[in-house]
Formats: C-alpha cells, structure tokens, sequence
C-alpha cells in the first residue's frame, strides 16, 4: 500500500525549500493529480503513481506553475483549461465579474459583450454564466490562447453564444457594444525580471505593459472610446488607478468607479463615455 501521507509531507518540505508558497496544498495537489491519471489505462495496464508523482514534483520544484502542469484553474468557481501559451487566471481578475453583477442588475438582458485579449477566455465565460441571454466576443492575437479560449467556451456550453476571433486590440472590430471586458498587460517592463519565478514560464506579451506599464491601456482606452455604447470594464496593475483614469479621460472615456480587489488595491476602472 502507497503511504500517500508520508509521501506528500515529503514533497512539501522539498517544495518549501524551493520556495514554493503554498507547498502542502501543491503536494497533495499533484499527488491527487498523479493518482487520477495513474488510473486511466495506457499501453494495456495502468500507471505508477508514485512514479507519475515524481515526474510531476520536479515540474513544481522547478517553479513550473501549478496549473500548467494540472492543465487546470479555477476562476469565478467555474473550471478553465490552461497550458503554455496562456496566461493563467488570477483571483483578483474576478472583480471585473463581481463590478459586472453590482452595475449591470438585469441578469436576463441581451447584453453584446467584447472581451478584448481574452486569452482562456476565463472573463467571457464567467460573465456569460451569469448573463444567461448575454452573447459574446473574444478577441486575441495568440494561435495557443485562442485555442484554449475555443476549448473553453466548449467545455462550459458556450459555443452558441460566444465567439472567439484573431485580433489585436486596436484592429477595427466594428459595432458599439454594450459590455466591454479587458485584462491588458500593465507591468511596466523594468518589472519584468522581479516577477515570480512561476510567472517566466507564462507568455511575457501578457504581463509587459511597456516604459511605464500604461502602453496596452493607451490602446485599449482608445478601442474603448470607438467601440463602448455602455460600460466598460478594465483591470489595472498596483498603483496604477490615477494615471490609467488620465489615459481614459485622455481618449474621452469618463472613470464611474474604481474598484479594490480582495487585498484593498484599486483593481478594477468602471468607464463610460463622457458625457
């Protein structure tokens, strides 16, 4: 019999020791992961566990992020396939959805939704749940995120009412749209080398918000103010609320509300066009 326990108090102190935050819940993780793929059947009989266990510990000891070695994240309790290629949902980005609920009451409404760079569509899915008559538009520019975007919108039915499409933000995408989402890159580049390790194995392009962290936020301000015929929706990085408010005003966008996230940190611009 496979002592699970002592074997996942031991990959928790060699995580630890690797830096690894949350080593515990990552070792019992991935043992869980190893025991339900060791179940299926390849070549005729199954697989080790302890064996798949190890090779999956080394990915993590490496600092390889969780969710790409699971190919798995939880967002807004919904369940999101991820990989290389894909920026992995974050907790914070869930207050983009939780703004969407508290200023757009009508559950029901035939709202038009633009998620611009939608990369696994984590936010075009999560609205979409809980706007049942909602139809949506995922834009991006990366074959690998819209493939996991489409496999997504799949996984949780949505094929009838969302679509995923190439693009760039600021390429001309036509109509006036009642809900736009965004998640743009927003560190400045100088950040780049600080970031945690597990965030080098994600694509850069997600994360580099240029000099000044505001160059995705310029063009994204801007498809705002030609496409939004309602609100408008975007995630900014720590600190960022006064300047990414000027950019708005800037492209004629008027700021309605800056949202914090769970940590108290201004997260979320609510915008309009002025006047």
């Amino acid at each position: 019999m496979i002592d699970s326990r002592s074997r996942i108090a031991e990959a928790a102190r060699r995580l630890a020791a690797a830096g690894v935050e949350t080593p515990r819940l990552d070792a019992r993780l991935l043992w869980e992961h190893a025991e339900k793929f060791s179940l299926a059947p390849r070549g005729g009989r199954g697989n080790d566990p302890v064996v798949l266990f190890e090779s999956l510990l080394a990915r993590r000891y490496a600092r390889e992020p969780l969710a790409y070695i699971t190919g798995r994240k939880e967002f807004w309790s919904l369940d999101f396939e991820v990989g290389p290629g894909v920026l992995i949902p974050r907790p914070e980005t869930e207050t983009v959805i939780e703004q969407a609920l508290e200023l757009l009451p009508d559950r029901f409404a035939p709202l038009r939704v633009l998620d611009l760079g939608t990369g696994s569509a984590c936010l075009l899915v999560a609205f979409l749940k809980e706007f049942a008559n909602a139809r949506g538009l995922g834009i991006d520019s990366s074959d690998k995120a819209r493939r996991y975007a489409c496999a997504n919108i799949a996984r949780h039915g949505l094929a009838g009412r969302a679509e995923i499409r190439s693009g760039n933000w600021d390429e001309e995408i036509g109509g006036a749209w009642d809900v736009i989402l965004a998640n743009p890159p927003y560190i400045e580049s100088a950040d780049l080398l600080r970031l945690v390790p597990e965030a080098r194995f994600e694509p850069l392009e997600a994360f580099d918000g240029g000099p000044d962290g505001l160059a995705a936020i310029r063009v994204v301000a801007d498809a705002m103010a030609r496409l939004l015929g309602g609100i408008g929706l975007m995630e900014i990085g720590a600190g960022e609320s006064e300047d990414a408010a000027a950019v708005m005003a800037a492209a004629g966008l008027e700021v309605t509300r800056t949202a914090r996230d769970l940590a108290g940190i201004p997260r979320v611009l609510a915008v309009r066009r002025a006047g």
